[in-house]
């Protein structure tokens, strides 16, 4: 029997009442309460990678949701990746790297190019795997217009799609709006 759990991919229409607050609780405190209800929000509405241990509780988690770009005079069809964390006493596992597998394998089935916003903590886990920091500007489409992030200009990461290339960096990433953290 293999000693490590699968990782599972599901809509968040697919998970049940109990096991998206189970989900929650395993953020709040992977996160160790730096997760608001706008990052719970903007962790819904896609796909979650989640592992399981033996009891169904979630150990590891990350979510990928479209987010529109603009780039260029053009919009694309982003993955955003959410919420990554692994519990603390399953740290060093491997787990994260697994999750991000799974998310990144939706990214290159679904969207044009994944992006993220790292955290000190998990910068290093996605640049170990091939993601680069964005080195253009970035903005939110406000209601009155484009406002600049320049407070989130070196921890936003993106990865092409499989087979497709990156956004040219002469030119902001424009990311559709949304409550809270802009990115």
């Amino acid at each position: 029997m293999d000693p490590t759990p699968a990782v599972r991919i599901a809509h968040t229409g697919e998970l049940t009442p109990v096991e998206l607050a189970r989900v929650r609780d395993m953020l709040d405190a992977a996160f160790e309460g730096n997760f608001d209800d706008d990052d719970w929000d903007h962790a819904l509405g896609g796909l979650h990678a989640l592992v399981l241990d033996p009891y169904g509780r979630p150990i590891a988690h990350g979510s990928v949701v479209q987010r529109r770009v603009q780039h260029a005079g053009r919009s694309y069809r982003a993955g955003y990746v959410e919420a990554v964390a692994v519990h603390a006493i399953h740290r060093r596992e491997g787990l994260g790297h697994r999750v991000m597998a799974a998310l990144e394998q939706v990214i290159d089935t679904a969207y044009e190019f994944g992006a993220l916003s790292a955290s000190d903590a998990g910068a290093a886990l996605y640049a170990a795997r091939g993601w680069r920091l964005w080195p253009g500007g970035l903005a939110a489409l406000g209601p009155a217009g484009p406002v600049p992030l320049p407070e989130e200009e070196g921890s936003t990461y993106v990865r092409p799609a499989a087979g497709r290339p990156l956004p040219d960096p002469g030119h902001p990433l424009r990311f559709d709006w949304r409550d809270g953290d802009l990115l």
